[in-house]
């Protein structure tokens, strides 16, 4: 497992060259509004999105599971323990397919853990835009705001 933080950004091409220099580590992905590093030291998912009227610049964190064992033991546990507040889902996010599911702290932060199926879909349009419940940080039931880049 390891640790992802996604951030809320003004300026994403400003954003990547600040952490690419910071970590040391170079873009994995990049789509229009959003960027993402797999960093190796310390080990980090760092997801940025581009959004100019944030308030926060905290958008979520998250639990990246690196195998779908590691995922299914998390998600038993911390079902069986009442923490989660949304289902198991496979969705098109950020730019993959994933499977995921989301627990909110007792202050209203969201941890989103999930195991990436496939890093790369081909199809880079339909599913990921149309596939809002869970999309890009944000968890089911909750609106996106509307200058909101997420997987677009």
């Amino acid at each position: 497992m390891r640790l992802q933080i996604a951030l809320n950004v003004k300026n994403l091409d400003r954003a990547i060259a600040f952490y690419s220099e910071m970590f040391a580590s170079p873009v994995h992905k990049q789509r229009p509004g959003y960027a993402n590093f797999e960093i190796q030291n310390p080990p980090l998912k760092l997801v940025l999105f581009e959004y100019p009227a944030a308030t926060e610049n905290l958008n979520h964190i998250g639990v990246e599971c690196l195998s779908e064992q590691a995922f299914e033991t998390a998600s038993a546990r911390l079902h069986q323990s009442d923490l989660v507040t949304s289902d198991v889902a496979e969705t098109g996010c950020c730019h993959a397919k994933q499977t995921k599911f989301w627990a909110t702290g007792p202050d209203e932060l969201d941890w989103e853990w999930y195991r990436i199926l496939d890093d790369a879909p081909h199809d880079q349009s339909g599913d990921q835009q149309s596939s809002g419940a869970g999309c890009c940080g944000q968890q089911p039931g909750k609106e996106m705001q509307p200058d909101q880049v997420c997987c677009a």
